[in-house]
């Protein structure tokens, strides 16, 4: 793009923040506003509100319209994510009013999209590009009041009464303080805690919250302690129902500066912004004059970040790591207080994260498995790692939508949270159970007994919202108990329907495996037909977890290839081994150090960074193709915690590596 094209802007949703931006975009050196969508063009005052743009009846029409290039976001918080996701795949540009998203998974879908679509997308926190707040990074970096150890921050007003018709008091629209401002001090503690090391930002170590929730069922007061990894402790608080003093206050170890209302800077149109520095002889006052008008100055970021070609913003603009982090913040505060909204459980959030009906998908390839009645996906999805519904609908969505339909869960994950999960998502999106193969897996250590496998089902089979599993898996072996008492208590479970398809051990031995099934050809029950052990390009040098059993080795794959029963490997990737978190400089982390590191891996490791150079794909993607190509059944467990790691994880499918591709990796 020229840099003298001017970026023509549409604003989706015309309220009150949107008539700010466009007098910013009215300012600004770079933008010129297009056109307003609104649901009600017959609304009065909007032309006279947004003077010289265009009315456009209905988001999706601007969205349309080839005259667009960027797409403001000001909709009630529940519409960002869907219309930010909706422009980028428009190929639009967008710039998000905070939050960008209800919660950090949302936000990266939201990046995720735009880098598809290489277009720009960033978070609206127009303070954070006016002089002011260099200054005030400026002085923390120089020392100016020693050393940095207690920020407090606050933005808080009071709206005088409850008014349930106002969108702040409603739950369904995510109202409250903890999104609406909350984000305000919390991303300027982490930036000037970030600015006491030098770095653009810092995600804290803990955040410890406490709220009023009011009848409206949002919070109306609330405050959190955030705690870092340089000592730095920060106070922050918000409000909707209670006039704060709004004062940043940065106490060093020789003083302190104290700044009022940080976001309005020098003020919405110019003027003089003071910083108060308090040391112990006396106080100076640093005066930040401006002219600009305040929302100008983001728009001009986005326009430069545009014609620069960049997908996001730089500092002092959030970029995503740092919106992450900062959503990140807000998700643990709302979760420490227990706030979740209505709009985020399975009964109202019933489509994908663009708004449409969940529909299964083709792209991921499906396999026959021996003895199972339905074709299931090459790989299974896990999804343990979640904190809510909300969250974990983002990648089961996008698994089912890509053509996936094998599910991983649990007794134990979560004590219970994954299975309950998965029930509410099948369920609320109307997925046929004849669609899915579902794994179940129970009787962990310390119940590891025959009469557990029954007596756990039962409540399995509750949270998972059905009356009978694919596949069941025991998740660990008690070798003091027989084996033919367990292989009796899983048939006893085919033989009443709750295990339709195979089952079999989780982290078994071969010569358990092997006894089981000799007691089952000879007493005429169900044989085991599945085993679910790790096996990775880098072989399991110490257990992850106590009681695993990794089946990577030689023996192992003789006795795979023999028995041709199929196995569900978990940690096939190597849990992090085969990514940058990994080297033989690289020490910090001590599961991966514990479990994977030998020369023998690093060779592999080595030889998967060579052969992902040549065929143009990332070392990762070799290592779950290596396991994909093995001479007997394996499918793969994958984890990934982004819909983007989710996609990059299936990429690897259409990866089909050579039986001598496959001995050289082995070295």
């Amino acid at each position: 793009m020229s840099s003298e094209q001017p970026i023509r802007w549409g604003i989706i949703g015309p309220g009150t923040i949107a008539r700010a931006f466009a007098e910013g975009v009215a300012r600004s050196a770079t933008g010129r506003l297009v056109a307003i969508a609104t649901r009600n063009p017959e609304k009065p005052g909007l032309h006279d509100d947004f003077p010289g743009a265009r009315i456009v009846n209905g988001y999706d029409t601007l969205l349309a319209d080839p005259e667009i290039d960027a797409v403001y976001i000001a909709t009630p918080h529940p519409g960002h994510a869907v219309w930010a996701i909706k422009a980028a795949r428009a190929g639009k540009h967008v710039l998000i009013e905070k939050p960008m998203a209800l919660s950090a998974f949302d936000a990266a879908s939201i990046f995720h999209e735009a880098r598809k679509a290489a277009v720009f997308a960033g978070e609206a926190y127009m303070y954070r590009f006016h002089p002011q707040t260099a200054r005030l990074v400026e002085l923390v970096r120089d020392g100016v009041i020693g050393e940095v150890r207690i920020i407090r921050s606050s933005f808080g007003f009071d709206m005088g009464r409850y008014r349930p018709e106002h969108r702040l008091f409603s739950n369904e629209l995510a109202g409250g303080g903890i999104l609406d401002v909350g984000g305000y001090p919390v991303s300027m503690v982490c930036m000037l805690a970030g600015a006491a090391e030098k770095k653009s930002f810092l995600e804290p170590l803990t955040v410890s919250g406490v709220a009023h929730i009011g009848a409206s069922g949002v919070d109306e007061w609330a405050s959190a302690v955030l705690k870092f990894q340089n000592g730095i402790v920060a106070e922050v608080s918000c409000s909707i129902m209670a006039q704060q003093d709004n004062v940043l206050r940065i106490i060093g170890s020789q003083g302190r500066i104290e700044v009022k209302d940080f976001w309005f800077a020098s003020g919405k149109q110019g003027g003089v912004g003071q910083i108060e520095i308090i040391r112990g002889e006396g106080q100076q006052t640093i005066e930040v004059e401006e002219k600009r008008y305040l929302y100008s100055f983001e728009v001009d970021a986005v326009g430069e970040a545009i014609r620069a070609g960049r997908s996001e913003f730089t500092f002092p603009g959030m970029n995503s790591d740092e919106t992450l982090a900062n959503l990140r913040v807000l998700d643990r505060w709302r979760a420490s207080v227990g706030l979740e909204y209505e709009i985020e459980t399975a009964t109202r959030r019933t489509t994908d994260i663009a708004g449409a009906a969940v529909v299964a998908g083709k792209s991921v390839p499906k396999r026959q498995i021996h003895r199972l009645a339905k074709p299931a996906s090459a790989v299974a999805l896990g999804f343990e790692f979640f904190p809510n519904f909300a969250s974990a609908s983002l990648t089961l969505d996008a698994f089912y939508e890509a053509g996936g339909n094998l599910f991983d869960t649990a007794f134990v994950y979560s004590g219970g949270k994954t299975e309950s999960i998965f029930g509410d998502w099948h369920t609320s999106r109307k997925v046929g159970r004849e669609d899915i193969v579902l794994i179940g897996k129970g009787v962990h250590s310390p119940l590891c007994y025959p009469d557990v496998i029954a007596r756990q089902l039962d409540q399995s089979l509750e949270r998972l919202k059905t009356d009978y599993v694919d596949i069941y898996f025991m998740h660990r072996d008690n070798p003091d108990i027989p084996v033919g008492e367990f292989v009796d208590a899983m048939d006893a479970e085919v033989r009443r329907g709750r295990i339709r398809g195979i089952f079999g051990g989780s982290n078994w031995t071969r010569d358990r495996m092997d006894e089981a099934l000799v007691y089952a050809e000879k007493s005429g029950k169900t044989a085991p037909a599945a085993l679910s052990n790790n096996f990775s390009l880098a072989q399991m040098l110490d257990p992850i977890w106590p009681g695993c059993v990794a089946a990577s080795d030689d023996p192992w794959k003789d006795w795979l290839k023999k028995r041709q029963i199929p196995n569900f490997a978990w940690s096939s990737q190597g849990r992090g081994f085969f990514t940058d978190r990994a080297g033989r400089d690289k020490r910090d982390d001590e599961e991966i150090v514990r479990v994977w590191y030998s020369d023998r891996n690093f060779e592999r490791r080595d030889r998967a960074i060579e052969l992902a150079r040549k065929r143009g794909c990332s070392p990762i993607h070799i290592a779950l193709a290596y396991v994909i190509a093995q001479p007997f059944p394996i499918i793969p467990l994958i984890g990934p915690r982004t819909v983007a790691e989710l996609e990059d994880s299936l990429s690897a499918i259409q990866i089909t590596l050579t039986p001598e591709e496959v001995r050289w990796l082995e070295g």
